[in-house]
């Protein structure tokens, strides 16, 4: 029998998860996981959670949360043999879109057992992690707007999380107005770049923006490398022109966009830079430090992926 730690908060995210959680739960312990509930209020404790996991030769911690508590789980977890399986019980569950789990809504009661059923019969990958400035992130590092953005919006109130698209959105709409880009110093592998940008974003996945852009769709979870985007601009119609590519997909072929791929990179500024990781904020500084571990981290995946995510050799 599979062992595993379930971490929960009852109070985060739009809706009351204790129950949807128990449920989740009994679809476990129905596919042969024996399954110990964590309950939580979130922050470092679940990082102590999963520490605490590792250290009892656990096989695996399910989160039922959204993307920030994964994050805190994976700092715990990577280096380890025990894997990360996401139960999506936050906002905007952008990991659990990109392994094409469905999140907890008004209309999708039942998201919960459907993610414990994929993954408690799934398979076990090894991923990249990234580090920026010693700080792991899983999905993305963004410095300058997304930063920016983040920075002033999170921590949200729940009631903001039940209108969670329009808030963020009008929020992020307003904030992207006073932003003029910043100058940046990139040293990617080696080579020296430097420009004005809107927007840098360091990416390991395919979607980006709540999940409603796909900016890397080449991108490989256990490649060893991750994606580089620059793009350039100043003004408010740079921003608006780069925010219609990236959801239109016009960004891969945009002479304002960059990509690079890399295994290491630094990025420098003569001002303190707005940085956000897997959509949270992280302390303002003026050089952020990037660095790669290739397959650090154990992650459970559905049987059947939506799309490649993973190297040939390991398909």
């Amino acid at each position: 029998m599979k062992t595993a730690y379930l971490i929960f908060n009852p109070y985060a995210g739009r809706f009351p998860s204790r129950i949807l959680t128990e449920r989740a739960a009994a679809v476990l312990s129905d596919q042969n996981w024996d399954i110990q509930l964590k309950q939580t209020n979130g922050g470092p404790e679940i990082t102590e959670i999963a520490i605490d996991a590792v250290k009892n030769n656990q096989d695996a911690v399910f989160v039922a949360g959204g993307d920030g508590s994964v994050n805190l789980a994976i700092s715990g977890l990577y280096g380890s043999d025990t894997a990360l399986g996401v139960l999506p019980a936050g906002t905007t569950n952008v990991w659990a879109q990109e392994l094409g789990l469905h999140g907890l809504g008004y209309t999708r009661w039942m998201a919960l057992e459907d993610s414990a059923r994929k993954l408690g019969k799934g398979k076990s990958k090894k991923v990249d992690i990234g580090f920026c400035n010693g700080h792991p992130f899983l999905m993305w590092c963004g410095v300058g707007l997304d930063g920016f953005i983040v920075r002033r919006i999170e921590p949200r109130s729940n009631w903001e999380k039940h209108f969670s698209i329009v808030s963020y959105g009008a929020r992020a709409v307003r904030y992207a107005s006073l932003w003029s880009g910043v100058d940046l110093r990139a040293v990617v592998d080696g080579k020296h770049i430097s420009g004005r940008y809107l927007l840098a974003v360091i990416s390991n996945i395919h979607l980006y923006a709540g999940g409603m852009a796909k900016i890397s769709p080449t991108a490989r979870l256990d490649d060893g490398l991750m994606d580089l985007w620059l793009f350039e601009g100043k003004s408010v119609l740079n921003t608006i022109q780069h925010a219609w590519n990236l959801f239109s997909g016009r960004h891969l072929y945009s002479d304002q966009a960059n990509c690079i791929p890399f295994r290491a990179l630094r990025l420098i500024s003569s001002q303190t830079l707005d940085i956000q990781i897997d959509g949270e904020p992280m302390a303002g500084t003026k050089e952020a430090i990037v660095e790669i571990q290739p397959k650090a981290l154990k992650i459970l995946v559905p049987s059947q992926a939506p799309e490649m995510m993973f190297t040939e050799e390991e398909l």
